[in-house]
């Protein structure tokens, strides 16, 4: 390398590293390093001419120094610059001519002239045909935001790359040609790939926006969730109730006959007598309404098509479909989900006659524990009065 060209490249990496604005995500040093090797990989199989090796370097480390200076014509910037540093360095007018001329080729749109403005307008471009162009494109997004220059949504920067892919940019020379028009191509489809992706998932969620507006709302949804959870623990907790009565019945009505009864059999035992009915009648009168309130009543588990037709059977519940085939079944249930209307008639319905089992239940639960409660203070009662009053020592007082 030249002592010129390491002077240049000394002079831009000072001026990129320390005056650059940080918001400056993609054109920064990192970039101009790139343009210069996307320089020397071309000149490895094209020479433009004498001199113009020397002169293409000094542009690719020179051409974005303007931004030094604000993003606004930072081509003439970044000339202005080249001018006042090869001056510096005693370079010829011609030269450093040369050298602005080619920074002026990175200008947008610029239609190359000769082989070192295409050289360099590949170079500058050389992103484009490589692996890493998704991350850079993005830095460069976000740079133009951060500098308030534009703003863009994901699905508007990939219309915008695939607009400048197709109808502004292309490469010029055929290293550039042979060695990253596959990787553009390349990118080109992975940012079409992303289109029919981000057009299929919006087309989903319009599809599922659409279901969910014509579906039950969600707060419907939740109070028949909640109500029906609701009557179907109300629903075991007066089973549980029921079962714990009868099991408690069964018990005393076994206590009594293993050890009361048998006593009964003695004449001196008769005051037991009366005592014993209350209790045993009290017990089983309770377990006779615990099992009232938790035996299940049977239905015909069958309906015909006119029932479904007028909306008049309730598919959810099994009594109403337990004999009917798995065929006339289905069809129904395919007749209940097309019709909202159906769907909460069924569900207002289920609520309702659950609501009215419950209602049963619990009155002859009421009736149960107020008759065990009634069956246990009469029967102490009346053990106490027979004992007081007709037990073996009040009959040996009578005695003469």
């Amino acid at each position: 390398m030249s002592q010129l060209l390491q002077a240049v490249e000394t002079y831009a990496t000072d001026l990129l590293s320390e005056k650059l604005d940080p918001r400056y995500l993609y054109h920064n040093l990192r970039h101009t390093q790139r343009v210069v090797q996307g320089t020397k990989d071309i000149l490895t199989q094209h020479d433009p001419g004498p001199g113009e090796r020397e002169a293409l370097l000094a542009a690719a480390w020179l051409h974005d120094t303007g931004y030094t200076q604000g993003s606004e014509n930072h081509e003439e910037a970044s000339c202005t610059l080249a001018r006042e540093f090869l001056s510096s360095q005693d370079c010829g007018e011609a030269f450093i001519e040369r050298v602005c001329t080619l920074i002026l080729a990175t200008r947008r749109y610029h239609n190359p002239r000769d082989l070192s403005e295409e050289i360099i307008r590949d170079a500058d471009a050389s992103h484009l045909g490589k692996e890493s162009y998704p991350e850079t494109a993005e830095l460069l997004r976000e740079e133009l935001e951060q500098l308030g220059i534009a703003t863009y949504t994901a699905e508007q920067w990939r219309e915008a790359n695939l607009t400048m892919f197709r109808s502004e940019h292309r490469f010029y020379t055929d290293y550039a040609k042979n060695q990253w028009q596959d990787g553009k191509d390349e990118n080109v489809a992975r940012l079409v790939r992303e289109g029919k992706k981000r057009k299929k998932m919006a087309k989903k969620e319009a599809l599922k926006a659409q279901l969910k507006s014509e579906s039950p709302e969600r707060g419907i949804q939740t109070m028949y969730r909640v109500s029906m959870r609701n009557h179907l623990k109300l629903s075991d907790i007066a089973d549980t109730k029921a079962n714990i009565l009868l099991s408690v019945n069964a018990i005393i009505i076994s206590l009594v006959i293993a050890n009361l009864i048998p006593k009964l059999d003695n004449p001196s035992n008769d005051y037991l007598i009366v005592p014993t009915i209350i209790f045993i009648i009290f017990s089983i009168g309770s377990m006779i309404l615990s099992i009232l309130a938790t035996r299940p009543n049977i239905t015909s588990g069958e309906f015909t098509e006119e029932d479904v037709r007028q909306r008049k059977v309730n598919l959810l519940f099994f009594g109403n479909f337990h004999k009917m085939d798995l065929k006339q079944y289905e069809w129904a249930m395919r007749e209940l989900i097309r019709d909202k209307e159906y769907v909460y008639s069924t569900l207002t319905k289920d609520l309702y006659f659950l609501g009215l089992v419950l209602n049963r239940k619990y009155k002859l639960l009421r009736w149960t524990y107020t008759l065990f409660m009634i069956g246990m203070i009469l029967s102490v009662i009346s053990f106490f009065v027979a004992l007081k009053y007709f037990g073996p020592d009040r009959i040996l007082e009578l005695t003469p």
